[in-house]
């Protein structure tokens, strides 16, 4: 007879968007270089370290610290990390999509193409122009957080990623579609939280932008 095996405890994913830059909103920048938080961003960077760093009190210190490669995470990293006393690891895995050929154009060009229709609806069918397909992507970022999730039985991490992706993993933690996954919103320097155990994930806050103390599943 087989004998009953203990599941590991369940690890706690905070997934921050990287802060403000100079071209959010108004470009599609991908994983051009180059690429550093504004004024504001800092800002937001510095707000949510704070707030990340309050749920500290009364709890296990978060374990780690984790960011894509790319200059806008690891600068909204750097203060978080500070603030917990870590020091920020890179992951590959974390980085924004690849957006090939539209890497560096402009939105408002790019809404005007008969393809963004097919960005907004049917997301599962599309691949960028010599880049990644949304499946790829939601399939990296997935994967990364469940490498993370094992290296980190039981305890709090957070991971810096990009809007794309951490919209891509919430979608896949609450069982929605990809092809829906266009509806979720995910703010500069914004927090999603979800608990992952062996039972499935369980989605504690989606874009919070306020107080992190409630972050206790019921």
């Amino acid at each position: 007879m087989a004998r009953a095996t203990t599941p590991p405890p369940p690890t706690l994913v905070l997934l921050v968007r990287h802060g403000q830059t100079p071209t959010t909103g108004k470009v599609l920048p991908g994983r051009a270089p180059g690429l550093h938080l504004a004024d504001t961003g800092r800002q937001q960077a510095q707000n949510v370290a704070e707030r990340i760093a309050s749920l500290q009190t009364g709890r296990p210190p978060v374990a780690a610290v984790y960011a894509s490669p790319l200059e806008r995470t690891q600068e909204t990293a750097a203060p978080i990390s500070k603030a917990l006393g870590r020091r920020t690891r890179r992951h590959a895995g974390l980085i924004e999509a690849d957006f090939g050929q539209w890497t560096g154009a402009k939105l408002a060009a790019l809404y005007k193409l008969p393809e963004w229709r097919t960005v907004q609806r049917n997301p599962s069918g599309f691949r960028f122009p010599g880049g990644e397909s949304f499946i790829e992507m939601q399939t990296r970022i997935c994967g990364a957080i469940q490498k993370l999730c094992g290296a980190h039985p039981g305890e709090t991490i957070v991971a810096v990623s990009h809007a794309d992706p951490i919209k891509a993993a919430v979608a896949h933690a609450m069982g929605t579609h990809l092809d829906l996954f266009q509806r979720i919103v995910i703010s500069p320097c914004s927090v999603s939280a979800i608990l992952y155990h062996a039972d499935g994930p369980i989605v504690l806050a989606v874009n919070s932008t306020g107080d992190l103390a409630a972050l206790v599943p019921s």
